[in-house]
């Protein structure tokens, strides 16, 4: 047998009652790199399977016990993750239809050739590869382009509209401030999607006007100077896909108007040409600016307005959701400690609470960098706030306003007091519930679960 690429060996598991069988194919593979388990029946092939993973199993259709098909069929019903090959000593349609109809990858007719079993095993252990590729590929889409991560109405809301209107094509405007995740959310419509072309963003903001419709439309040889050659714009490089236009409100007026020729046209020119190219691009826009205020200051054309306005979905700061800051803090842990190589799984409570206690001006994308500032300096299981940047643990050092507390004409109930308490420190911080957590030194969600238990009684 031929020694296979370094990342091609595997754990092999070979099952077959003839024991000069199980030697051949064990020094045969061993030989190639690969480690190898033989046994001399189905019942421990079925045990091996279930105690350790398996790339590829190498069965005897027939043994005496637990036969090579049944041992396939079992492994399938038990969700076990390993490539089957069928060895049977009588090369038969029905044996090979059998097998396929099990889930086996292939089989093999004995009396075999070795190199023969060394070809099939590289292509089963490739094909293996590949498959667990992809299914990392598809969790690292699926986590990066998920839904977005909320539980208040508001975001469960931009959950549903997002999932609603990612199948159709019609066009999106997304606001919010900045940081809010306007940009992950025109990506989750695109890969929700049935369209298989490109996710192209550009931040008009980002570009001067001047240079901004060439890089939107493209242009051909000699339209200025320094057009030595034409050059396809993002309209272009989006066909078949998504153009996600980030900060739409910074756009020129003039440039406006070519937006709305294409919005309503879906055909492009490039600067210094006369050909009407058509596109077929998705155009999903974002401003953090109150779009109806500039199109009454007559910054942004209202015929554009309403026709990108078809699809709005309004993203609210961070500030405005504290219930969902820890869930996405979580999420970013998760996240960059598997990047990282990490072992956290979580926060202490204190932690917590210095989280809940930032304003987060910055938003999400400010909440993210936090979370993977700690995990890339730190080690831990957990994160305690000596890890957490230093601006964190300064905003939960706030105290509240300082209020001069009434005392109660009477002994009230621990409850009623526990109540006033909490809902005092609360009021104290203008309803932040983190910053208010932090003062009393309990969890956020400590406050959460009383306040849920007083609507209940009440």
């Amino acid at each position: 047998m031929s020694t296979p690429e370094p990342n091609l060996s595997g754990t092999i598991l070979v099952a077959d009652d003839e024991e000069s069988i199980r030697w051949v194919l064990e020094r045969a593979c061993a030989q190639s790199g690969h480690s190898v388990v033989t046994v001399p029946s189905g019942a421990e092939a079925l045990a091996a399977l279930r105690s350790r993973p398996f790339d590829l199993a190498l069965v005897d259709i027939r043994m005496p016990d637990v036969s090579g098909l049944d041992v396939l069929s079992r492994a399938r019903e038990e969700g076990l993750d390993t490539l089957f090959i069928v060895m049977t000593a009588q090369n038969t349609m029905a044996n090979a239809i059998e097998a396929t109809k099990r889930g086996a990858y292939d089989y093999l007719t004995k009396p075999f050739d070795l190199e023969q079993v060394a070809a099939l095993i590289a292509r089963a252990l490739s094909l293996r590869r590949l498959t667990k590729d992809l299914e990392r590929l598809r969790a690292e889409l699926k986590q990066r382009h998920g839904l977005v991560i909320g539980r208040t109405p508001a975001m469960q809301a931009v959950s549903k509209v997002t999932g609603r209107v990612a199948p159709t094509d019609a066009t999106v405007l997304i606001q919010g401030e900045t940081g809010t995740g306007k940009e992950l959310v025109a990506n989750t419509i695109h890969y929700h999607s049935d369209r298989r072309g490109p996710f192209v963003a550009i931040n008009c903001s980002a570009i001067p006007n001047e240079l901004l419709e060439s890089e939107l439309f493209g242009y051909e040889r000699g339209a200025f100077t320094g057009a030595v050659e034409r050059r396809i714009g993002k309209f272009e490089a989006a066909a078949g896909g998504t153009l996600f236009l980030d900060e739409i409100a910074e756009m020129d007026l003039s440039l406006q108007a070519k937006l709305l020729r294409f919005v309503q046209t879906g055909t492009v020119r490039r600067v210094g040409g006369s050909e009407l190219i058509r596109v077929d691009a998705r155009i999903v826009c974002a401003t953090n600016r109150d779009p109806f205020a500039e199109v009454e200051a007559g910054r942004f054309r209202a015929d554009l307005f309403y026709r990108l306005h078809v699809l709005p979905i309004a993203l609210a700061p961070l500030r405005a959701r504290p219930e969902d800051v820890m869930p996405l803090a979580l999420a970013f842990l998760r996240r960059f400690a598997a990047e990282e190589g990490r072992a956290f799984r979580g926060f202490t409570a204190e932690a917590e609470a210095v989280i809940t206690a930032c304003p987060w001006p910055g938003n999400v994308r400010q909440l993210e960098n936090a979370i993977r500032r700690t995990v890339v300096l730190h080690d831990g299981s957990v994160v305690t706030p000596a890890m957490l940047p230093p601006e964190l643990t300064a905003t939960a050092r706030l105290q509240p306003k300082p209020q001069t507390p009434a005392l109660p004409a009477t002994i009230l109930p621990f409850r009623q007091q526990e109540q006033m308490i909490i809902e005092a420190a609360v009021a104290a911080f203008d309803g932040n519930v983190g910053r208010a957590a932090a003062a009393l030194d309990i969890s956020p969600s400590t406050i959460y679960r009383k306040r849920q238990e007083w609507t209940g009684r009440a």
